[in-house]
């Protein structure tokens, strides 16, 4: 009973996060995530009571599952720049494979700002700065990287790899006109992205 319990735990949060990336928290109905399980729209109020506890777990399942990818990161086993391509690799597949994910991320951020702020201050971010310090000292004396300028890094370094996929609507309109076909031009972004970032810090 527990396996099939947790088999239909399962097929829900597939379906809801399906439904939620599509639509969003609000374009979202109940109806169509059980729909899309197979299950009885009662079946699903049994597991979650309301669309929002279902969003939440949703949510934050999705974020632990992202943040558990980039472990390496803050790993000793990577240099500095091995983790900038790192980034890059994984960052840039998540999207490819979950292309909604950058709208649906910014949507659910000005639809209730204070509790994606609560998410994202579950990650102790100094933790992480001390630790990135600590293991490349010595490459962030070189690329001259301080406490002050390290969030101008992050959110440069993140938004090579968002942006394509924020605008993709427009963007994927441009390189067709041009020639290139989207997928094909994300992947030899990974590299792309990865040496622009490495060439600016030196």
């Amino acid at each position: 009973m527990v396996a099939k319990d947790r088999q239909t735990e399962e097929i829900i949060f597939e379906a809801a996060t399906e439904e939620f990336i599509h639509k969003g928290m609000d374009g979202a109905r109940m109806q169509e995530i059980a729909d899309r399980a197979g299950i009885n729209k009662a079946l699903l109020h049994y597991y979650y009571r309301s669309k929002e506890k279902l969003f939440n777990a949703v949510f934050e399942k999705l974020s632990g599952q992202i943040f558990k990818k980039f472990a390496p990161v803050l790993d000793d086993n990577l240099s500095f720049e091995e983790k900038i391509r790192f980034f890059y690799r994984e960052h840039l597949e998540i999207l490819r494979k979950n292309p909604r994910l950058p709208a649906f991320i910014l949507n659910e951020m000005n639809r209730n700002p204070e509790w994606m702020k609560k998410l994202i201050l579950k990650i102790d971010i100094p933790k992480v700065w001390e630790r990135l310090e600590s293991l490349h000292k010595e490459d962030f004396e070189r690329y001259h990287i301080t406490r002050d300028n390290f969030p101008q890094l992050m959110t440069s370094i993140v938004a090579l790899s968002v942006f394509p996929f924020a605008a993709r609507g427009i963007f994927s309109t441009i390189l067709e006109s041009m020639g290139y076909d989207f997928d094909d031009y994300i992947e030899k972004r990974k590299i792309y992205a990865a040496d622009f970032v490495i060439n600016a810090l030196r």
